[in-house]
């Protein structure tokens, strides 16, 4: 053991000048320790009697310890947990008092392993002498300490952040230093191995764990010294051979003989050590890969991948890669990565791939469908694995088995990608022609890099994913760079003829070519992954930034010269010139100027002059007007040569423009197709270049304003023209707006943008009606941009100038903008598309309809997010929830979410208006006669669920907005009078059904007053009813009801009709304290009526006015952590007395409100109710727990997995604590929790018949939906 002054001070070895125990001096005892040692005693190791006496407690110890100065030395657990001294001096200690005593040594070294587990308890030196292994396991099993499930190799923190890898090496560091003399004593490493054997086969998790890393380590330790012996007794055999082969004049018969001798003992050792292997495999770890704990079964992988590469002779072979090739089926990710990283090491070496030929044959199936595992980490390394297959043989891998991985190089995950790439180019790139040296190196299509480059045209085009050469330039990027920077071969190739005998590039090789040059240009100057790829930003080196500096020099420098005759080549196809016109976005522009290459300035200008002639692609304008800006940047010389070519070309343009719309204009009907087509091309080059330069200086406004109106008067006019010129048009408006929000503009140019703003969103509302859907949509994007752009948000952050702009839409544009989402966004599949061309195109079509269908939606709900339109007319987009919620139910349950966070109240009363107007179509359209399980209204009923879920858990931050959707709810259901006359229930009495999805949501106070504002509305002869159609009142009232009565705690979860999850609460009985009576209070009338006329007051106000404070007859233990005002919005009056009130809501006194049956009336019925009150109580108890029962279905539905996506968090309660009460639940939410699983409700049998496709996302998603695969 280690003397130290104290346990948290820094420990101080005696260390001295030479290590006490080298490997020198214990193998110079190595025949007097052995000698004395082998034999003396068994299995167990018993000591002869004269050593007994060393066994038990010495006069220098305490518990087993060594004492010095009366201070107790540290403990081995201690030294290792803190790891602040080389083990090697630690390990020495021990082995001297190992020879000093080693009873006692080797106790210290068990109790060491207990405790490295977790255990509390200590193994007594009466207990190691007169137990056997598995009865002090079960001891110390006992004396575990179970409150916790962390131990040392599972806790987290700094102290225990090092704690794995000291104790791994203190075991590493015992067996080499033991390795000559103590091992060999059969006792020390039969006891240990005995122990961590038995150990391994604990039930408890923190024994089992422990023991078998150190069992582990301890064999790898064991490999080590095995290899080292099998070299010596190589050693020793040559030198005996070589001694024998000697004449026999030279011949040294002692030498021989001590060489003899000494391989002899080699070999006893070598066996020995053989027997302890074998006992810690067979003991521990075949028992142990298969754990039912992932850590242990990737302890035992990841050992065993090393003992097979340290000591292959004796370990690679088939007995051993089973176990490997088996663990790569584990359910676990973390056991399959090790198994691939054991099996890497193995064929890196390429002279183990002989023995390994039967494993590959075996289980390469297995390693090559492991490249699409869900886990990304275990995917990479199984790739990383065959391209180490890869390089040792050619022969494994079949071509189906190289295409499964060749595909991933367009994956979305970058790791994966990248080691797929790099598999690609050892496929297909590594095989290379030698350059003959001395040879003067061949440059362009004659250069080596040619074919390479052809061949990854040629895999690009076979690989059919023409959108994604970004990716695939990515994936090859680390590993191929070189190549893919070739632009001088690849520009050789575009431009110089084919040399003899060489077959040229087709066309469409020609174009896949020029993409993949763009996305090296790009990969190359930007030196990060494309979008989708992108794992944050990361900070470059030094060395990054000098490599992309380079780059992008030399790529100007081939660009500037090479880009014209490229432009020139391929002028008329618009996809090649699309790519080449990107190029100069990445130039060092400072180079035409340094390299004196204006003249290849000036030719690039003329070709894209021509190109804008020649082409009208919107893709090819916006590329020539994105180049133009890239190249007119005023930091450069060059400025002033680009401006006025651009100058000259937008002269141009215009000039041509107003010529032809006047011309066009005059001819009205008459007009020829060729005069259409003028107009259209020449309005689509003024509107790309508008896009990104101020033409601000020619009147566009004007004469796109007369060309709309035209189009409105006379309706015919053509519907590309309209929809470019309001594109135009709207482009006109912000670079005005943006030159006004620098300051740099005049009063009058307020006044003119005001009235042309104004003027172009009537313009635009007045095409929302157009016959054209193309025109409609584009008015309406329009539209709703301006709105969001001009809206009281723009007067934000130091604009106030800016607030004469400011522009709010009429009631008559809100009307017209909700009627247009609701008849052109909600609305079948089949209406949007008349597509007929194959099954593909057709899918190709609804999906890009959906696309633009939801891009209309999200702009419409910009507005109501922004407060543009009134947030009641969210109510007509709420209410499509759950219809359309594959297409829309994101866009939907965000608007919803960024409303509340706005006004909540508000928020609120338009949930509940999306569910009134529901329910007005369903009695249009079913009667007031319907059937409540029919799906309709069962459809209002899931989405009232729905829309409870989204008000969270923290009942505090939605009190007021829950209690207002319950009064209008309220106010909805009394609304309307009985069709059935008096005596009737009112026409939307079954709302309150739905209305009753949102009760768990209320605190216990609020439902007492909600109940108090129900009851204002409520008949003498309502109460008694009890027929099928008063059902929803009796449910909603029920549900007000429960929870109302326990005060000591806040009901957090629904006891609604269907699908909300019920806690089940366990409270202590409330103590009756001074001030409180028995356990029944009452409350007067005059309490009552003030409540409810500070319900209806609060009709007025947002927020609820304060209602007198219920409080318990338990009263509140400061323990609770829960202050006053947690219950209080409800305070009463300090003058005001706090009389008693009992807990029984429908005993309450009767408050004043009109009803056809007098005061004096109900006060008599009610004392005749009396006599039957202790029967109600528990006909009342009975029917509460029948409800309780009947409203599990939520939590039934989350443990059968059907839980939606768009629920918040389940929190069910855990047994209340020894106090009786419950910590605030909006505190932390850090709470347990269950599953409970009950048969279903025999009342709510409608929720099983209910389209499963209609309501339940899970149902309408097959499994390989369900199943995401990585890409």
């Amino acid at each position: 053991m280690i003397a130290a002054p104290e346990i948290h001070s820094e420990f101080a070895y005696t260390q001295d000048t030479d290590t006490r125990f080298s490997s020198d001096t214990d193998f110079s005892e190595d025949l007097d320790g052995r000698t004395a040692n082998k034999g003396k005693g068994g299995k167990k190791g018993k000591k002869g009697a004269g050593e007994k006496g060393k066994g038990g407690k010495g006069a220098g110890r305490i518990n087993g310890h060594h004492q010095e100065n009366g201070m107790e030395n540290v403990m081995l657990f201690e030294v290792v947990k803190l790891g602040r001294s080389a083990m090697q001096s630690v390990v020495d200690e021990w082995i001297e008092s190992y020879k000093h005593d080693r009873d006692v040594a080797l106790l210290d070294l068990i109790n060491f392993f207990i405790q490295c587990s977790g255990c509390k308890g200590v193994v007594t030196g009466e207990m190691f002498r007169n137990m056997q292994n598995s009865e002090i396991i079960r001891r110390m099993t006992e004396e575990f300490d179970e409150d916790s499930g962390d131990y040392p190799l599972t806790i987290a923190g700094p102290q225990w952040k090092k704690f794995k890898t000291s104790f791994c090496e203190f075991i590493s560091v015992l067996v080499r230093q033991c390795q000559y003399s103590i091992i060999y004593d059969e006792y020390m490493m039969d006891t240990v191995i005995s122990l961590l054997t038995g150990l391994s086969d604990s039930q408890v998790r923190a024994f089992r764990h422990t023991s078998t890393l150190a069992a582990m380590k301890l064999m790898t330790a064991l490999v080590n010294v095995a290899l080292n012996l099998s070299i010596n007794m190589d050693n020793t055999q040559r030198q005996y051979e070589a001694e024998r082969n000697k004449i026999v004049a030279k011949r040294a018969n002692d030498r021989l003989e001590l060489l003899l001798q000494k391989r002899k003992e080699l070999q006893e050792n070598q066996d020995e050590i053989e027997n302890m292997m074998n006992a810690i495999f067979k003991g521990v770890f075949v028992h142990r890969y298969r754990d039912s704990i992932a850590e242990i079964r990737a302890i035992c992988i990841e050992e065993i991948g090393v003992w097979m590469k340290l000591y292959s002779d004796a370990f690679l072979n088939d007995s051993y890669l089973k176990y490997v090739g088996w663990t790569m089926h584990d359910k676990q990710g973390e056991v399959r990565l090790k198994c691939l990283t054991a099996l890497q090491g193995l064929y890196y070496n390429r002279e183990l791939n002989a023995r390994l030929e039967l494993f590959t044959s075996r289980f390469k199936d297995r390693i090559v469908s492991m490249t699409l595992d869900k886990e990304y980490d275990v995917a990479v390394q199984a790739i990383k694995l065959l391209t180490l297959v890869l390089n040792s043989t050619d022969e494994v891998l079949t071509p189906e088995d190289c295409e499964s991985v060749y595909h991933l190089v367009y994956s979305a995950h970058r790791p994966v990608a990248v080691a797929a790439g790099e598999f690609l180019y050892k496929k297909l790139f590594s095989q290379r022609e030698p350059e003959e040296e001395g040879a003067p190196k061949r440059r362009g299509r004659q250069s080596l890099n040619a074919n390479l480059i052809k061949t990854t045209v040629f895999f690009f085009l076979e690989s059919e994913l023409h959108e994604h050469a970004a990716y695939l330039v990515d994936s090859l990027w680390e590993c191929g760079a070189e190549l893919l920077k070739d632009w001088e071969c690849m520009i050789s190739l575009l431009i110089d003829d084919p040399l003899p005998g060489e077959e040229a590039l087709t066309d469409r090789q020609e174009t896949a070519l020029i993409e993949i040059m763009l996305c090296t240009v790009r990969q190359a100057a930007e030196c990060h992954p494309p979008v989708g790829r992108g794992t944050g930003k990361r900070v470059m080196t030094a060395k990054e930034k000098k490599t992309q500096l380079d780059d992008r020099t030399r790529l100007t420098e081939l660009f500037a010269v090479a880009l014209p005759p490229l432009l020139a080549k391929y002028a008329v196809d618009a996809e090649k010139v699309t790519n080449l016109l990107q190029l100069p976005q990445y130039f060092d522009l400072e180079i035409y100027t340094t390299g004196r290459l204006e003249k290849h300035l000036d030719a690039l200008l003329r070709q894209i002059k021509e190109i804008v002639e020649k082409h009208t692609d919107t893709e090819v304008l916006e590329s020539c007007s994105k180049t133009y800006h890239a190249l007119c940047n005023e930091e450069f010389t060059i400025f002033n040569r680009v401006d006025i070519s651009r100058s000259q070309l937008l002269d141009e343009l215009v000039d041509k423009f107003t010529r032809l719309l006047e011309d066009f204009l005059q001819e009205g009907e008459d007009a020829d197709e060729d005069d259409v087509y003028q107009v259209l091309s020449t309005l689509k080059r003024i509107t790309a270049f508008h896009n990104a330069h101020d033409l601000s200086g020619w009147d566009l406004f004007t004469s796109n304003f007369k060309l709309l109106n035209t189009g409105i008067e006379n309706g015919d006019m053509p519907e590309q023209i309209v929809i470019h010129s309001l594109q135009c048009t709207h482009y006109v408006i912000l670079w005005q707006l943006a030159k006004l929000s620098e300051g740099s503009s005049r009063k009058d140019d307020m006044v003119t943008l005001r009235k042309q703003m104004r003027a172009f969103c009537l313009m635009c509302q007045r095409y929302l009606t157009n016959v054209n859907t193309a025109v409609k949509e584009q008015a309406f994007t329009i539209l709703c941009d301006l709105l969001l752009i001009f809206s009281h948000q723009m007067v934000s952050g130091g604009r106030e100038h800016l607030e004469p702009l400011v522009y709010s839409p009429e009631d008559s544009l809100q009307s017209e903008l909700l009627s247009f989402v609701l008849n052109h966004v909600f609305i079948d599949q089949d209406d949007d598309t008349n597509s007929t061309d194959g099954q593909q195109d057709d899918e190709a079509v609804k999906i890009e309809a959906l696309h633009k269908r939801r891009n209309l939606l999200a702009a419409y709900c910009k507005l109501i997010i922004y407060c543009v339109v009134e947030m009641k007319t969210g109510a007509d987009i709420f209410k499509q929830y759950m219809r359309y919620y594959n297409d829309y139910g994101d866009i939907i349950k965000e608007t919803m979410s960024k409303t509340r966070q706005i006004d909540k109240i508000q928020c609120a009363k338009t949930l509940i208006l999306s569910l009134q107007q529901l329910f007005n179509e369903m009695l249009s359209e079913l009667g007031h006669g319907f059937d409540r399980s029919s799906s309709a209204f069962c459809g209002i009923k899931e989405l009232a669920r729905r829309f409870s879920l989204t008000f969270g858990l923290d009942q505090v931050k939605t009190r007021d907005a829950i209690a207002m959707l319950h009064k209008d709810g309220i106010e909805f259901a009394f609304k309307e009078p009985s069709p059935q006359g008096e005596g009737g229930p009112p026409l939307n009495l079954a709302f309150l059904d739905i209305l009753s999805e949102f009760s768990s949501k209320l605190m216990r106070q609020d439902k007492r007053t909600v109940h108090m504002y129900l009851e204002r509305f409520m008949t003498f002869q309502m109460a008694l009813q009890r027929e099928d159609c008063w059902l929803p009142l009796i449910s909603y009232r029920n549900s007000l009801q429960a929870g109302g009565d326990d005060d000591t705690m806040s009901v957090m979860s629904g006891y609604s009709s269907r699908g909300s999850s019920v806690r089940s609460k366990k409270a202590k009985p409330p103590v009756a304290t001074a001030g409180t009576s028995a356990a029944k209070r009452k409350l007067p009338e005059e309490e009552s009526s003030s409540a409810v006329e500070a319900w209806q007051q609060s009709i007025q106000t947002p927020v609820m006015l304060p209602s007198p404070h219920l409080t318990s007859t338990a009263m509140r233990d400061p323990k609770r952590g829960r202050d006053d005002s947690y219950m209080g919005v409800y305070a009463l009056p300090h003058e005001q007395p706090q009389p008693h009130q009992h807990p029984q809501h429908h005993q309450q006194t009767p408050q004043h409100h009109q009803t056809p049956m007098d005061y004096n009336s109900q006060v008599t019925w009610m004392l005749a109710q009396r006599q039957q009150e202790e029967a109600r109580q528990h006909q009342e108890r009975a029917m509460n727990y029948a409800k309780l029962r009947s409203n599990l279905q939520h939590a039934i539905r989350r443990g059968t997995g059907l839980m939606e996506e768009d629920e918040e968090p389940i929190v069910e309660d855990v047994m209340m604590s020894s106090e009786g009460r419950m910590d605030d639940l909006n505190e932390g939410m850090d709470f347990d929790t269950m599953d409970i699983d009950l048969p279903p409700s025999k009342n709510r049998r409608e929720r099983s018949e209910l389209k499963p496709d209609y309501f339940d996302p899970a149902s309408i998603m097959d499994e390989s939906v369900l199943g995401v695969s990585m890409f």
